[in-house]
């Protein structure tokens, strides 16, 4: 049965490839801008006006993008405001008190959501993913958590759901390291499914459940979830579970081909760490997670930077939100400067 599979390495399309990567800051700013225009500021009443939703994730990618220092990134961010990209230069502590603010947690979790939807004709297989960011302590790195998970647990997990195509994050879910991924499976699914035709959606045993395979069927696509060795294709209650038992045992060896999609979930994590590093600086829950999530967005736009020049494609985030259902957004809004 033919799949969806990675560009294959001959036909790769290097030129362009090479272009993308020459001209992504300029892009990145660009459609990081254009993004973040898209967000309904809150009425003020009285007092000192607070810095804009808009001027404080921007800020917030910028220092990740750059994976640097707040102190350093004053420098790239005065260029951004000469530019007109920002309204007035921050102090440094006013950045780091930007990834501390609660109240753009749900808002970061909204533009990922939306900076994936430019994929959603390219996108058609699904494969979703933990990992673990560590914290400050060099000592408590992600690959020494995992091997002692008792002795270590001073991480983040992030929990995602992947296009196989682009390694885009089509939604993000941010926990603290103790927790467990497969609860995390029917959330991530029910939001990438409002905005994606999904066919097939890859995990690998931390998800194999009944309950799982049902909200994949349920939303018409088709499960990739293998069987633990003490498994049995009892339905209790899910008949959808007994059949999807009967195909991993007697097609085995298709099932595991279509199955190996979920490692573009390991190399969707890699990309992430690879560029904005795989910890946290923030000292606090909140900080933390907004500083994964500021992670993963910027991750994503920087695949739709590849994918102009790959793809051909065309973005217009206001289009994108105009498809983007107005009962789920309750800060995001299209309004102009």
């Amino acid at each position: 049965m033919a799949t969806q599979t990675k560009r294959d390495k001959e036909d790769y399309d290097w030129h362009n490839y090479n272009l993308s990567q020459t001209k992504e800051k300029i892009l990145f700013v660009n459609l990081l801008k254009e993004l973040c225009s898209i967000i309904k500021e809150p009425n003020h009443c009285k007092g000192r006006r607070p810095a804009t939703f808009r001027h404080k994730i921007f800020c917030m990618c910028m220092k990740t993008y750059e994976n640097t220092s707040s102190r350093r990134i004053i420098s790239e961010l005065d260029m951004c405001r000469k530019s007109h990209y920002l309204y007035k230069l921050p102090h440094f502590n006013s950045v780091i008190n930007y990834f501390n603010d609660s109240s753009v947690t749900s808002l970061l979790k909204e533009l990922i959501e939306i900076s994936a939807m430019p994929l959603s004709n390219l996108e058609k297989r699904f494969a979703v993913d933990s990992t673990g960011f560590s914290l400050r302590i060099l000592a408590n790195r992600w690959s020494v958590a995992k091997l002692e998970p008792r002795n270590y647990h001073r991480y983040m997990k992030a929990h995602i759901l992947y296009g196989t195509y682009s390694n885009i994050a089509t939604a993000c879910e941010v926990t603290d390291g103790t927790s467990n991924d497969s609860p995390q499976f029917k959330p991530l699914l029910q939001e990438a499914s409002k905005h994606f035709a999904i066919e097939e959606v890859s995990a690998d045993l931390a998800y194999s459940s009944r309950e799982n395979v049902k909200a994949v069927f349920d939303i018409g696509a088709f499960p990739l979830l293998p069987f633990k060795k003490n498994a049995v294709g009892n339905a209790r209650g899910t008949m959808l579970w007994t059949q999807l038992f009967k195909y991993f045992k007697e097609s085995n060896e298709e099932f595991m081909f279509r199955y190996h999609l979920r490692s573009n979930a390991e190399s969707g994590f890699w990309m992430i760490k690879q560029r904005f590093g795989e910890f946290v600086k923030s000292r606090n829950f909140v900080g933390q997670t907004n500083e994964i999530l500021c992670k993963v967005l910027s991750h994503n736009i920087a695949v739709l930077v590849q994918e102009i020049f790959l793809r051909g494609i065309e973005i217009d985030f206001n289009k994108e939100f105009e498809n983007y259902s107005a009962q789920e957004s309750t800060i995001i809004a299209q309004e102009d400067d």
